[in-house]
């Protein structure tokens, strides 16, 4: 399984990096996870929102079976981020794209403004972090305040650390409950109970 999780400059660190240490663990641990942090074009690095620079570890794949996406900047209205990537409108199409070839979309915290400025959101059950729920729901999407929503192909997750939920339930959902306890457990990490 394919999981793909955007960088771009603006982006915070942890939305990303949350899940990615979650799913690597999972893959470590066995579970049929290729995951890759991914630009839409090359790009050497990415200057998160903290300060940290990430190096991806390419572009975007035009077969990811998961493509998750950080928030960042929303809320504090940055210039970079997430409302920079909504402006830019340039995920519009790997979103629509991915969405009709089955593709799970994904996101962590406000990354779920790029999903709904793209329509994959539209009348589906999704949340974010609270200071975006309003956004959330003017943008087309059925808020339920809960950690993770699960949508079935679109699965999104509330503000930043619940990242680490979405990592657990993509785990848990793919590879199974256990391993999903396990990392958790490794992590030191209560989870939510369940996605909703």
């Amino acid at each position: 399984m394919k999981i793909d999780i955007a960088v771009f400059d603006g982006m915070d660190e942890l939305d990303a990096v949350g899940p990615l240490e979650v799913l690597r663990s999972a893959a470590e641990r066995g579970a049929a996870f290729d995951v890759w942090l991914v630009t839409l074009e090359p790009q050497a690095k990415v200057m998160c929102a903290h300060g940290l620079a990430i190096i991806p570890d390419g572009v975007l794949r035009r077969d990811a079976d998961i493509l998750v996406f950080p928030g960042g900047g929303w809320i504090s209205r940055s210039e970079g981020g997430v409302r920079a990537e909504v402006a830019s409108r340039r995920w519009v199409t790997p979103i629509s794209e991915a969405g009709a070839r089955g593709a799970i979309l994904a996101s962590v915290c406000t990354g779920a403004m790029i999903l709904a400025s793209a329509g994959a959101l539209t009348n589906r059950r999704a949340t974010t972090h609270h200071g975006a729920w309003h956004d959330l729901e003017a943008a087309g999407a059925t808020l339920v305040h809960e950690r993770v929503v699960d949508d079935g192909d679109r699965i999104t997750a509330g503000g930043v650390t619940s990242g680490i939920d979405l990592g657990l339930w993509l785990v848990e959902r793919f590879a199974g409950q256990e391993m999903a306890a396990q990392i958790a457990e490794n992590l030191e990490y209560r989870a939510a109970h369940h996605a909703c």
